[in-house]
């Protein structure tokens, strides 16, 4: 429990870390040199010099509780409590995020916002059918459990993993899938309001994601740790490609590609498995 608390501690400078690394990749990936690795925490440090400005009290709450609450559901992972609990925080966090967004009259935040729900409905049922598929497998939803499992969810629920590996864009907010923060479109997304320390909180929420996102691909190896870290370099990598290498889709698109491909080969995936465990 105390180690767990003090990777919870740590995961924004982890998650900063990782941000910063994905940075220098996707400018070497564009051929560029690309900024150093701590340019995060130098932005980070940037910010809190800088006056912030609150449209009000309730808007800036808002994106405080998103970060306290994206941090609360990667600390029940990394303590190894319930997989369904953490995606249930992790959705609540969000939902404090759009919320903020709607509370404001500015139309980006507003745009950004409501696409911010559709990004919810598109890859949340994933995680939660992901997290059936680790069930299956383990029979247990408790993260320690998977953990010491002499099971590899990954042989047996494949096509879920893959589900999971093509949602990471969605949750990262990563080319196809970068539609609520389309910088090109609606400048920032819902967080665009925000400013100084309160939009440092929404800065370091982003950064607890990546850990979190990523810690799911690391349970679908069970108890092969070492399996679990080259599923989280393979899928790291390979969503920066992505991220590179395509357009945005529109919303419809994003939806459908989840709702028509990833979920329904998920399901399968899932059927098969009972099917064959009966």
């Amino acid at each position: 429990m105390t180690l767990a608390l003090v990777l919870t501690l740590l995961s924004p400078v982890i998650g900063g870390f990782v941000y910063g690394f994905e940075r220098i990749l996707r400018a070497r990936m564009q051929g560029r040199v690309g900024p150093p690795l701590l340019q995060p925490f130098y932005d980070f440090f940037k910010l809190l010099e800088k006056r912030s400005l609150i449209v009000h009290s309730f808007h800036a709450f808002m994106g405080i509780m998103y970060l306290l609450g994206t941090w609360f559901s990667l600390y029940v992972l990394l303590s190894g409590g319930d997989i369904l609990v953490a995606i249930f925080f992790h959705l609540l966090s969000l939902a404090f995020l759009v919320v903020g967004g709607f509370s404001v009259r500015s139309p980006y935040s507003i745009i950004g916002s409501m696409r911010e729900l559709l990004h919810m409905v598109a890859y949340e049922p994933v995680f939660v059918l992901a997290a059936a598929g680790l069930y299956l497998v383990t029979g247990t939803f408790q993260v320690s459990e998977i953990l010491h499992s002499d099971q590899l969810p990954i042989l047996y629920v494949p096509l879920v993993f893959l589900s999971l590996l093509l949602t990471l864009p969605s949750v990262l907010k990563k080319s196809p899938f970068d539609l609520s923060e389309a910088h090109q479109e609606i400048i920032g997304g819902p967080e665009i309001e925000y400013s100084g320390k309160y939009y440092e909180a929404v800065y370091t929420a982003k950064w607890i994601e990546y850990v979190y996102a990523f810690f799911f691909v690391f349970l679908f190896a069970g108890g092969k740790w070492w399996l679990g870290a080259l599923l989280v370099l393979f899928s790291f990598f390979l969503v920066n490609l992505i991220d590179n290498v395509t357009a945005r889709f529109n919303f419809r698109q994003m939806v459908a590609f989840h709702w028509y491909i990833l979920i329904p080969l998920t399901v399968i995936n899932l059927m098969l498995l009972a099917l064959w465990r009966n």
